[in-house]
């Protein structure tokens, strides 16, 4: 089979589905469209098709893209684009999270598979409510039972649709705890330069510095006294 009889085919599936579609679906649903038994798709020739269909829609003059979310391939418009097209849909597709249901889908995010009792050490206070919300919304999964521990407790993962959501294929796309930490550093760095050119803050209480351990943690740090090196030296 032609790759270029291949193309249209599954630039058409990848358009029409509501969910991201992978290479072996996509391998699948041609050859059964297509219907021939003796000159049948490669998956070798679904993955070229689908390399050639990336790199058609990231000419700068399509307002969408093909993207892999979720472990599959999707239409999906550019960032460029996202407050223009939510005109249309307002707040109908916001999934609206409480402070405590963020930070529990964090915690679950970056310490999955994790017992309820886990999230409660890490949180301090009681998650049931938040968990339940997050599991409504389908953002969170029950994925099993810790069989080690005591009661079996059910253990909790992010879904397929968390993935979707925000655009990753695994836990392994999300941010790193210290490149979190680093940015939220020199945002505090740039309000503090800020403030100090505008007369807010005293010489003094600038004297105090950020920095980020090894662990990810930021730290305060006091700045070498210049004139004290001065004199010393």
């Amino acid at each position: 089979m032609e790759l270029s009889e291949i193309i249209p085919h599954i630039e058409a599936l990848i358009f029409a589905s509501d969910k991201p579609l992978t290479n072996a679906e996509l391998l699948e649903l041609v050859n059964s469209a297509l219907a021939f038994i003796e000159d049948r798709a490669t998956p070798e020739q679904v993955d070229a098709a689908i390399e050639g269909i990336v790199e058609k829609y990231n000419a700068e003059f399509y307002a969408f893209e093909v993207r892999q979310i979720g472990g599959g391939w999707q239409f999906l418009t550019k960032k460029e684009y996202h407050k223009t097209v939510a005109q249309l849909n307002g707040d109908k597709f916001l999934k609206r999270l409480s402070v405590a249901a963020l930070e529990t889908l964090a915690i679950i995010a970056y310490k999955q598979p994790i017992t309820k009792s886990e999230i409660e050490s890490i949180r301090g206070v009681n998650c049931d409510y938040a968990v339940q919300k997050l599991l409504e919304k389908d953002l969170v999964v029950i994925s099993g039972r810790n069989e080690e521990a005591v009661g079996k407790p059910l253990i909790y993962a992010t879904s397929k649709s968390f993935m979707d959501y925000f655009g990753i294929n695994s836990s392994e796309d999300l941010p790193k705890i210290s490149e979190v930490l680093m940015e939220e550093l020199v945002q505090a760095t740039n309000v503090k330069e800020a403030e100090e050119n505008a007369g807010m803050i005293s010489a003094e209480e600038s004297e105090t510095v950020l920095a980020v351990t090894e662990t990810g943690e930021i730290v305060e740090e006091p700045t070498p006294d210049n004139n004290n090196d001065q004199a010393e030296g």
